[in-house]
């Protein structure tokens, strides 16, 4: 019973997601509230915050899930493994994900909001940073001054942080996906062995 009430939950997140989504991508990430998502989904506009606790959380549904990905990306690596290729895997994934989106809802997800929205920009420095801290306890090298594993891990997170504008300006401007997966497969892998290469 307990999986059933469990994929319940999750369809219903996942349907308030997309409903926010739309209306996002039609309206804008500002000119959009809680009670408009409410009647968008057919719910009560409590059952929105019971999932969402505030806006922000309908574009940064998955921020949590990126944290942990890149983290343990970072602090299971295999010995000998630099923190930046540990990352190549997440990121290049995330970058795949964006060419099988379904083009309508990305207009409204993260990355084509973040660079519509004032609000949700600010909101978006805060997880970068929260993702910088948790990148820096994840890099095991002891050896480090603190500032200097700050330092790598905001190296790192910016790769994710400028894939992510970069999927958003495609996203917003009708790129051709295709032409975006290469071109930031490539740049991501140039940054991030340039990274590699500073941290040997």
């Amino acid at each position: 019973m307990s999986g059933l009430r469990e994929r319940k939950k999750q369809e219903t997140r996942s349907r308030l997601g997309d409903a926010a989504a739309r209306l996002f991508a039609e309206r804008g990430y500002d000119d959009v509230s809680m009670s408009d998502v409410a009647r968008a989904a057919g719910v009560a506009e409590q059952t929105v915050y019971n999932y969402f606790p505030t806006k922000p959380d309908l574009v940064l549904d998955h921020a949590d899930e990126v944290l942990r990905r890149i983290t343990v990306a970072i602090a299971e690596r295999p010995p000998g493994q630099s923190p930046a290729d540990a990352m190549r895997a997440v990121v290049h994934a995330d970058i795949e994900r964006y060419v099988g989106d379904d083009p309508v809802l990305a207009r409204g997800q993260f990355p084509a909001q973040c660079r519509r929205s004032p609000t949700l920009r600010r909101r978006a420095l805060e997880f970068y940073d929260d993702l910088s801290t948790a990148v820096s306890t994840a890099l095991d090298d002891t050896d480090l001054q603190p500032m200097t594993r700050r330092s790598r891990a905001a190296a790192l997170v910016a790769v994710t942080q400028q894939v992510t504008e970069a999927i958003g300006d495609a996203v917003l401007s009708d790129a051709d996906r295709d032409e975006t997966r290469r071109s930031l497969l490539a740049a991501v892998d140039d940054a991030l062995d340039d990274i590699a290469a500073r941290s040997a």
